[in-house]
């Protein structure tokens, strides 16, 4: 055990203290940080978004300078939209808080489904990017071992990120600004060369506009634009992390997301546009084995007389990036996954913070399903983007579809709500556009399958949702059963009976909030050894999960003062029947560990003391119900037998 902590210790890092202020410090992300963790995913599609909506013209490149204008619009009017995010949830849950908030629960798991897909394909798209980038400067005999090396990938950044969120980010900076200065000077370099074409760009477009209109109509005309537009929708993946995020940003919290925002919207609007004029100026054509972007690099670096190499650095940082973006899928996807945690759309197990105050299983989840997809895909890019390039947007429209409904709402309350719905109602406009086009184009290539993975884990969601909340209504009439013995409204301090004698036998409950489930076991105590204990000890521990450790509160007189309750609701009912009682609690990341250092602390202070705990028998226990339940009191137990403390389990059946 011993071995494996230090081998753990070493691999992730040690626990930190969530009640530090220090250490929130530590973790939190300024905007600079931010804008490389959570914006790569963005910028990294200018890898392929560009190309996609570019070859999409067939022949009618020449109006690609409108793509270039409407791809840089669109990026700042979803960037502006979800600044509107930012403010309305600081604390973070972005597109699935949104859609729960202002359009309901429904619309909140179909969002929540939705980017946790994306997530998923995020990272299994860009490390399969990122290593075929890789791979096209390498040797052919090497491509024998390309989904080893994409699996190897995935492990290396989940352990990253296992150990938390800076530190992944901090160890993939270099990557993402060797590719900012490497695309920046290419870019600068292929426009410079051939600026005297620039002047000439509008006039050929307005020209091959015109043309098309005659030839064919100016419907058909627009459908060939806007299905360029809407298959280059790539392009604005990512830009959504920021708001799913916003927790994990440094103080103030908006002011920060905000300024991140501003950099992702710059940074990706100058060079996908970019990338699209240099396609212009330079005639681009494809080249079978290569990206149309290799293909214009290479002009572009031969004709500047720099040597071929360059080309070599440059797709490396390409790919670089690919990998900092599929980062963000493991920064987004367990955030999204926590949100939906809290809400009971998921099992609990994913609103726990690691020792590392980092959603482990959130981690461990979308790394595990996008090796599953990568070995599906044989490591195939052509097949895993089919699959990526419907469920942002999913969730871009739902979200624009809350800010238009919100602003509609509070119209009478604030003067200018007017300004922001506007740009709430084109960015759902044009979302949904690009949603339905990318669907209609893309279904039958493979498209369907999204659709079908995105709606079984809605399906699988209200399954899970319907478990809780009938669980939740039978502990709520156990509740009000033992409710009707006192009236907890009546609680005074001052009239609870302390221990005068803490050298008696003494029982010791593990109790929450659920008062029914609690006195269930205290009175199974009292028929079973009617007598033998004379004093009676509660313990209860709050767990800082990602929601509570998103909230300034817990670290406040709040979040103590409502565990204290918990355990005087108890001590009052042991007051009414003349019993001595005492409690304790406690609160921190790890539940377990904090109510076994208790523990050990009630054992020093009443040495004659037995432990019990009460667990939840479901009728028809199987697979399921495990997976929904931790088994907290049967850890307890060990840890405890372990010490040579003794615990007794009893039942309530459900």
């Amino acid at each position: 055990m011993h071995f494996l902590r230090l081998l753990k210790n070493i691999i992730i890092g040690k626990p930190l203290n969530a009640a530090s202020p220090q250490v929130k410090e530590h973790i939190a992300l300024i905007a600079v940080i931010a804008w490389i963790g959570l914006g790569a995913d963005g910028l990294s599609s200018s890898a392929y978004g560009p190309e996609e909506a570019y070859l999409a013209l067939g022949h009618h490149t020449g109006i690609a300078i409108y793509l270039a204008f409407a791809t840089a619009f669109t990026v700042f009017l979803i960037s502006f939209a979800y600044n509107q995010v930012i403010e309305l949830f600081p604390s973070g849950g972005g597109g699935y808080k949104v859609a729960t908030h202002l359009l309901g629960p429904s619309a909140g798991v179909i969002s929540g489904s939705a980017l946790i897909i994306d997530y998923v394909l995020t990272i299994a798209v860009s490390v399969a990017s990122g290593v075929d980038a890789v791979f096209s400067l390498l040797p052919t005999w090497w491509l024998n071992y390309k989904l080893e090396v994409e699996i190897s990938a995935i492990v290396l950044l989940m352990v990253l990120n296992l150990r938390g969120m800076k530190e992944s980010i901090r160890i993939l900076i270099p990557l993402f600004l060797g590719f900012l200065l490497t695309h920046l000077t290419v870019i600068l370099v292929g426009i410079l060369f051939h600026v005297n074409n620039l002047a000439s760009i509008l006039p050929n477009a307005s020209a091959e506009a015109s043309s098309m209109s005659a030839s064919m109509g100016i419907f058909a005309t627009l459908a060939i634009f806007l299905k360029a537009y809407s298959l280059g929708g790539g392009t604005y993946t990512g830009l959504e992390a920021v708001s799913n995020n916003v927790n994990m940003l440094a103080e103030p919290r908006v002011r920060t997301g905000k300024f991140t925002m501003l950099y992702m919207a710059l940074s990706l609007s100058f060079t996908a546009g970019g990338i699209i004029i240099l396609y212009l100026l330079w005639h681009a054509e494809p080249v079978f084995g290569q990206t149309l972007n290799a293909v214009v690099f290479d002009k572009i670096l031969a004709e500047a007389g720099f040597s071929h190499h360059w080309l070599a650095i440059i797709l490396f940082f390409e790919a670089a990036l690919l990998f900092v973006g599929a980062n963000t899928g493991f920064l987004g996807c367990p955030a999204v996954m926590a949100n939906m945690a809290v809400d009971k759309w998921l099992p609990r197990q994913f609103r726990e913070l690691s020792g590392r105050l980092v959603t482990q299983n959130g981690v461990l989840i979308s790394g595990i399903a996008a090796i599953v997809i990568l070995l599906w895909a044989r490591g195939r890019v052509s097949t895993l983007v089919i699959l990526y390039s419907i469920n942002v947007f999913l969730t871009f429209s739902l979200s624009l579809l809350g800010l238009c409904v919100y602003w509609l709402r509070v119209r009478k309350e604030k003067p200018i709500w007017w300004r922001k719905f506007i740009v709430a109602v084109v960015g759902f406009v044009v979302c949904a556009s690009i949603l339905v086009v990318t669907t209609v184009e893309k279904f039958t290539e493979g498209g369907w399958l999204t659709v079908v993975i995105t709606a079984c884990t809605i399906g699988v969601c209200f399954l899970i949702r319907k478990h809780y909340r009938e669980v939740g209504a039978q502990l709520k009439d156990a509740d009000h059963l033992f409710a009707s013995h006192f009236k907890y409204t009546d609680l005074d301090s001052a009239n609870l009976i302390p221990v005068e004698n803490s050298e008696l036998k003494t029982a010791v409950f593990f109790v929450t909030k659920h008062y029914g489930a609690g006195l269930h076991t205290l009175l199974w105590v009292q028929r079973m050894f009617p007598g033998v204990f004379k004093n009676f000890v509660f313990v209860t521990s709050g767990e800082i999960d990602s929601e509570a450790f998103a909230n300034e509160d817990v670290f406040k007189k709040k979040y103590r003062q409502d565990l204290n309750r918990i355990i005087e609701g108890y001590r009052y009912f042991c007051s009414m029947h003349d019993l001595p009682s005492s409690g304790y609690f406690s609160y921190g990341v790890n539940g377990l560990d904090e109510l076994i250092k208790l523990s050990e602390q009630i054992q020093i202070d009443y040495p004659d003391c037995v432990f019990f705990g009460g667990k939840l028998v479901f009728v028809d226990e199987n697979w399921w119900t495990r997976l929904l339940h931790n088994n907290t009191v049967n850890l307890i137990q060990r840890q405890l037998h372990l010490r040579g403390m003794q615990m007794v389990i009893l039942p309530m059946k459900i």
